[in-house]
């Protein structure tokens, strides 16, 4: 006996049931997928910050960067430096990027060197000395050197800094090595960690160390997408006030509060937590001499020695290019300077330097060659 053909009607209820019984099936398996992700460390809910495109594990189609991070107070007063610096240089392999007061435009009146004109933020701060602002502004130089995919190092840099070698040594120093140079030590004797402060900073991760910097992109993105821990600096990470003696007994109370500096603490302690020292030379490019007050006359504490024409000779510099480790005390460590595991010279810039002095680097033919007189004659 035959067996009847279903109706139409009842062929198509079949197969709509059937559709959707795979289509819930089907549901069901990117739902679980989706409950497995989120349910990984550090997978769920990316912040928006995290989307940046990374491009920093693999090899681009054009020559890598170098971005120069210059925080200035309003003007770079030795660009005619950098100007020689950078013309021995190919415009493909760097950047630059000034944060000044804001409003100030680096045009034919205010810079000298064509290479600054037009380079500043356009979004810059008022920033203080000894405050987060400092940071701040770091964050902002970062933030849009990143925006190009080309620049892989990043290296912070004062308006009194001065290479010590040729854009080329430079260049291939910074690039041989795969690590970030951060000064970085453990800060044991000032007790400018706040208890506070804890348990989103815990003690054994704060750190201390010069805020001249040198960054792999990887470690730049990570300073650009952190708040949690610029919040807790905000609030609990600030300088002592000045002595004022016509606050009496209150002068006596604001001076027992923890005197931190916020540019000197955050990035160290930032990588620290994000458990990246082992990526890190911890050390900085950037050579300061500091000196101590110790008169009754002058607030006591450290401040760094500025060099002018006559003491910025060859002898000088070369004593800062033949150094070639550093001892930190709280850890009773020695770093021996090295890239990319080569022993090398410890320092590619220093700071604070005069006009005067830098006047004298080129004469002296430190980063190029130069009519110095003819120079020192144009400076206001």
């Amino acid at each position: 006996m035959t067996k009847k053909a279903p109706p139409p009607i009842v062929a198509r209820r079949v197969i709509w049931l059937s559709w959707k019984l795979v289509l819930s099936l089907s549901l069901a398996l990117c739902a679980l997928a989706l409950l497995r992700l989120h349910s990984q460390p550090g997978l769920s809910s990316p912040s928006p910050s995290l989307l940046r495109p990374r491009v920093s594990r693999y090899i681009l189609d054009r020559p890598s960067k170098i971005a120069f991070l210059f925080l200035a107070r309003t003007n770079l007063p030795l660009d005619f430096l950098w100007d020689t610096f950078f013309e021995n240089a190919d415009v493909a392999n760097f950047s630059i990027y000034i944060h000044s007061a804001p409003g100030f435009v680096f045009d034919d009146s205010t810079a000298k060197s064509p290479f600054f004109r037009g380079r500043e933020l356009k979004n810059s701060i008022q920033v203080l000395w000894g405050e987060s602002s400092m940071i701040e502004a770091e964050k902002l130089l970062l933030n849009a050197a990143l925006e190009d995919p080309a620049n892989q190092r990043f290296i912070l840099l004062s308006d009194s800094c001065v290479p010590l070698y040729n854009f080329g040594f430079i260049y291939n120093y910074v690039m041989a090595s795969p690590r970030s140079f951060v000064d970085s030590f453990l800060d044991m004797k000032e007790g400018r960690y706040n208890p506070k402060m804890s348990p989103v900073i815990p003690k054994e991760k704060w750190r201390k160390g010069s805020q001249w910097i040198a960054l792999v992109r990887s470690h730049a993105e990570v300073i650009v997408e952190d708040e949690a821990i610029l919040s807790v600096f905000k609030k609990f990470c600030k300088r002592r006030p000045p002595v004022d003696a016509s606050k009496g007994k209150l002068n006596i109370n604001l001076q027992k509060q923890h005197n931190c500096i916020p540019d000197e603490h955050y990035v160290q302690t930032l990588l620290a937590m994000s458990d990246l020292e082992g990526e890190l030379e911890r050390r900085t490019l950037t050579y300061t001499l500091w000196n101590q007050s110790a008169t009754k006359m002058e607030k006591k504490g450290w401040h760094p020695f500025t060099f002018n024409f006559a003491n910025a000779g060859p002898k000088q510099i070369n004593e800062i290019k033949d150094i070639n480790h550093v001892y930190y005390e709280t850890e009773f460590r020695i770093e021996w300077c090295r890239s990319n595991s080569m022993l090398v010279p410890c320092f590619l810039f220093a700071r604070k330097f005069s006009q005067g002095a830098a006047m004298r680097l080129l004469s002296d033919g430190v980063v190029g060659h130069s009519d110095a007189a003819e120079l020192l004659d144009s400076l206001p």
